[in-house]
């Protein structure tokens, strides 16, 4: 037994011998495979900082650059601005393509990529119908037909072809922008129809008819002429108007209601407030913002502390990332702009210099018009226009969608536009209705405004170059070195006889009754009495021409610039600069001292009555830690929907909360205890007004209370009201902190001056999505202490340092300086990239 035992102990060390060695081989292995992991990790943590160090701008160094006469020199400040200095004004614009190319190109690329219906080669069908809408409204075909009658030895045409030189460069020559990669993008060359087709869309977002006229026509057919009447309301003495100098015959303007004549409801259409829902969720879904509104003033000497003009704008447009502008100032010995440039546009929408500055907010006026066209019983192919009958005209598209098949589409269009039923399969053989557009049908002198308002040495100049924008509408704003200050509304205008409402669905015959008007009686204000001008998207006074219809905005903002402009003449740079910040509203208080009339005392519990109070002492401030919004905008909202969804349906009251229209009525609705949208039809008996409002106040406290309890301080607007500026690629979950910056709280609202605006639902917060795309005060005492800001930075580049280090400056409402001085300029330079022309060997 003794040797069986010493056998089996032998073998039992022998195994663990054997098992030690194995156990040390493996761990030999996985050292091995530990170190070739940890090599591979090195090594692609090397390569992902170098593709990343690649993918940066580079705003260093020298590169040789084809075209160039002479060197260009791109000083970049603090916040990643270049300051270019050429020896001459075609070398300035190559170059400031190639830097605009650098930290912008992906934006650039998905602008130019909307009019031409070329988005889902991008994204996919998820573009389809933005893709659709877009070819149907001609802009690509409206663009090539103009370029085709270029004046290829002007000027402007001269300088932009330079500036597509210079992107062209940064294309073939520069790092890929990530967004490429991540897309399977390849990057094309830039072409002057990129231009005009990324001024194209711009001028379609800056349009609402789209979004009301079907809508109010819906309304017309269905629910009749009085719930249209009370919608439609356009006056001169209802509301804050835009003083003008060149008035006419305003007191015609003045009871245009009486005037209007609504045709009768037409049964046999179908329903077109999809139409409306359908364009907005188009728009709203682009991977660009649309532009929304403005503020803009200007002092003359005898409203400031200096004797000299002070100039301030903030356009307010959509929010995303990268924000919409890119600054540059632009100088050769024959031009010096420091100006903000959308996309792939080579003259500054808003700009100054040492003699002048300009800036812009939307007109809002109306110039798109539907029409119904009558078709031959006999041949559905054909319409009717004066007692003939002529052929619709067939245009055929193919839409290359990235990961499958092209995709054939097709549409309709009459002498007057596109049929937009062939949008939409559900009216496809409904009565066709064409869209007229001023944009595509008229003469496009967009682009030589542009240039010639970027050139303008003096007033004269300046005025000549605004007559020549046709489309879209725009408040042109100016002041100068001289103690000038003015306003022009810059558009085509033109006229239908009063008794007609444009913001319907017209006949097509009464096209015919349109007249144009003139540039000299369009509205404007040239060194008016008052010491100021200023515009606030709010509708002018009467002209010679008469009312301009228009999607006008409400009073609030344009009420509180001037009840704050007229309290003193002693403005100056910090004064403006605090003003253009201001978040209190004139008219909200007035709305809820109307509303808490119609609430009986007796029917309110003890804490009903408390918040009730509470509101009724507020004074329209919506400042960060301010209680009082939270409620007021959730009663506006109950309000709101209890009043018209009942009519409407939920699709209806979201594309009326979507308009203008709804915004000017919400006042007049709250006095107006008659009208017919406050009783509910879907009920027996007949509500008041007064029930309406009550039961709408007690469902919005109801529902504050059970988000966030009964203590106010816990309402803070900072808790409800905040914004993130997105990236297309940000809707990624995984590339959303890549791409998207914030959220942040921030103060502000809709329709006061800091117009921080939100959409209405049901959620119960108001996420920011439109506001100040950048905010400039222009002193003419101290031009080179002017400042601005942007919402985030100044490049598009996630890598780049100014990707977001404007954006807490921003939030908190402060300005950078805006340089201009030399010395200055070179004292805060932190990058200097040369660009040569190439050389060539002897």
């Amino acid at each position: 037994m003794a040797s069986i035992g010493q056998a089996n102990g032998d073998d039992s060390i022998g195994k663990a011998v054997s098992l030690g060695d194995t156990t040390i081989e493996l761990l030999k292995t996985i050292r091995r495979i530990f170190k070739v992991l940890l090599a591979l990790l090195l090594l692609l943590v090397l390569a992902g900082y170098f593709f990343v160090q690649h993918l940066k701008p580079e705003y260093d160094g020298e590169l040789e650059m084809q075209g160039l006469a002479a060197s260009v020199t791109v000083s970049y400040d603090t916040y990643g601005i270049p300051h270019i200095t050429a020896d001459s004004e075609p070398d300035a614009y190559r170059a400031l393509g190639y830097v605009h190319a650098q930290d912008r190109l992906w934006q650039m690329e998905l602008l130019r990529r909307i009019a031409p219906g070329r988005l889902s080669e991008v994204f996919g069908s998820q573009t389809l119908d933005a893709d659709r809408l877009f070819l149907t409204l001609g802009i690509d075909e409206a663009s090539r037909r103009h370029l085709a009658k270029a004046d290829t030895l002007s000027r402007e045409y001269q300088l932009s072809t330079a500036y597509l030189e210079g992107v062209n460069t940064f294309i073939a020559e520069g790092p890929t922008p990530l967004e490429y990669y991540l897309t399977g993008l390849d990057k094309e060359p830039f072409e002057l129809v990129d231009i005009y087709n990324s001024l194209g869309y711009m001028a379609f977002s800056f349009a609402m008819a789209h979004k009301t006229d079907p809508l109010l026509e819906d309304i017309k057919n269905r629910l009749g002429p009085d719930y249209v009447y009370s919608l439609l309301e356009d006056c001169s003495n209802c509301t804050e108007t835009i003083p003008i100098t060149n008035p006419g015959d305003s007191a015609a303007a003045t009871d245009l209601q009486a005037k209007l004549v609504l045709p009768q409801p037409r049964d046999e259409v179908a329903s077109l407030t999809g139409v409306s829902r359908k364009i907005d969720q188009i728009i709203g879904g682009l991977p660009l913002p649309a532009l929304e509104g403005s503020n803009s003033w200007v002092l003359s000497p005898a409203k400031t502390s200096t004797g000299a003009v002070l100039f301030a704008n903030d356009p307010h447009i959509g929010f995303a990332q990268p924000s919409v502008w890119f600054e540059a100032h632009v100088k050769s010995p024959q031009y010096e702009r420091y100006g903000y440039h959308l996309a792939g546009i080579p003259f500054p929408i808003l700009a100054h210099n040492r003699q002048n500055a300009y800036g812009m907010t939307m007109f809002e006026n109306d110039d798109i018009d539907f029409f119904y066209e009558t078709v031959n019983p006999e041949d559905p192919s054909q319409y009717s226009r004066n007692g003939q009958w002529e052929s619709f005209k067939e245009e055929k598209r193919m839409i290359e969608v990235k990961g499958e098949d092209a995709v054939a589409f097709s549409f309709r269009t009459s002498d007057l536009g596109p049929v937009v039923n062939d949008l939409f399969p559900d009216l496809k053989e409904e009565t066709p209705v064409v869209m007229s557009w001023v944009f595509t049908s008229g003469k496009n002198e967009v682009l030589q405004a542009l240039y010639g308002i970027s050139h303008a040495g003096d007033f004269q100049a300046f005025e000549q170059a605004v007559s020549k924008i046709h489309a879209p509408g725009l408040n042109m704003m100016y002041g100068d070195a001289e103690g000038n200050v003015a306003w022009w509304a810059a558009a085509k205008l033109y006229r239908f006889p009063d008794s007609i409402s444009t913001k319907l669905v017209m006949e097509a015959s009464l096209d015919s009754l349109r007249s144009d008007v003139p540039f000299s009686e369009n509205p404007r204000a040239i060194n008016p009495e008052a010491g100021y001008v200023y515009s606030a998207n709010n509708q002018p006074e009467s002209t010679s021409a008469g009312y301009i219809p228009g999607y006008y905005l409400p009073e609030n903002r344009a009420r509180r610039i001037t009840d704050l402009l007229e309290c003193r003449d002693d403005w100056d740079r910090e004064g403006v600069a605090e003003m253009i910040v201001d978040v209190t509203s004139s008219v909200d208080p007035e709305i809820i001292s109307d509303l808490a009339r119609a609430v009986p005392v007796d029917a309110l519990n003890e804490t009903e009555l408390e918040f009730l109070d509470m509101l009724n002492s507020w004074d329209g401030s919506h400042a960060l830690k301010s209680p009082e919004p939270v409620l007021y905008h959730r009663w506006v909202y109950e309000l709101s929907r209890a009043v018209f969804q009942d009519e409407l349906g939920e699709e209806g009251f979201k594309a009326l909360l979507s308009t203008h229209i709804y915004k000017r009525v919400l006042a007049r609705l709250v006095k107006e205890r008659e009208w017919p949208w406050w009783d509910n039809v879907q009920t027996e008996s007949v509500e008041t007004a007064e029930a309406i409002i009550e039961q709408s106040f007690k469902d919005a406290l109801e529902q504050v209370i059970d988000q966030s309890g009964e203590d106010p301080d816990k309402w803070e607007w900072k808790n409800f009201h905040t914004i993130e500026f997105e990236h297309p690629l940000g809707a990624v979950a995984a590339l959303r902190p890549i791409f998207n910056i914030g959220p942040y709280p921030i103060h502000g609202s809709r329709e006061v001056v800091n117009n921080l605006a939100f959409p209405y639902d049901s959620t119960g917060y108001f996420k920011v999505n439109a506001g100040p795309s950048t905010r400039r005060v222009i002193d003419f005492s101290d031009i080179e202490n002017s400042q601005s800001i942007l919402p985030t930075g100044q490049s598009g580049n996630p890598f780049s340092p100014h990707y977001d280090d404007q954006s807490e400056l921003y939030i908190r409402g402060e300005f950078r300086k805006m340089l201009m001085n030399p010395a200055e300029i070179q004292e805060k330079e932190i990058n200097r990239l040369v660009l040569t022309p190439v050389r060539t060997s002897e």
